[in-house]
């Protein structure tokens, strides 16, 4: 016959559960957000700015040349 569970551990774990839950849940909805943020700062603050400008050096570069040889 299983032990009977005392009734104060009955009413406290739903509890903890839920504090569990409720951080758990902020703390990843907090990371994904700061996550997705940032990303987006560095992709569009800093890569593409500098694929841009390696494009347009190697294109005056490739233009420049083609004028030699011509």
């Amino acid at each position: 016959m299983p032990a009977a569970i005392p009734p104060h551990h009955r009413r406290t774990c739903p509890f903890h559960h839920r504090m569990l839950r409720r951080t758990l849940v902020l703390d990843l909805s907090t990371a994904f957000g700061f996550g997705t943020t940032f990303g987006y700062l560095w992709w569009y603050g800093f890569h593409l700015p500098r694929v841009r400008e390696r494009d347009v050096y190697y294109t005056r570069l490739e233009a420049e040349r083609a004028a030699e040889r011509s």
